[in-house]
């Protein structure tokens, strides 16, 4: 399985890209991410444009299965977060076959 960039190896990256130290492309990531929940916590959506969206889901009571024993139990509502790709994203990275 491929590994991705790292936290380290993705602020070098950032920080040659924009022509600025290691250090301020850290704190760019940081106020990012830090923005992207709070605003996904309080709106239910935060939009990264050209990548994607975070977005607040509710997910509904429902009656499930114990996989060991196959006795029906039932899973209690909870609130989840989803990522949805953009299409431009989705389109550059996975191009649809003719």
């Amino acid at each position: 399985m491929a590994s991705g960039l790292t936290k380290t190896q993705l602020t070098r990256q950032l920080a040659e890209k924009l022509g600025t130290n290691n250090k301020t492309a850290a704190a760019f990531l940081e106020h990012l991410a830090d923005t992207a929940v709070k605003e996904t916590k309080k709106n239910g959506v935060f939009v990264i444009p050209g990548l994607g969206r975070l977005v607040k889901a509710h997910r509904k009571a429902r009656l499930g299965r114990n996989p060991q024993t196959g006795e029906p139990i039932q899973i209690k509502a909870k609130t989840v977060v989803k990522f949805r790709v953009a299409k431009a994203a989705k389109d550059a990275i996975a191009p649809k076959k003719a």
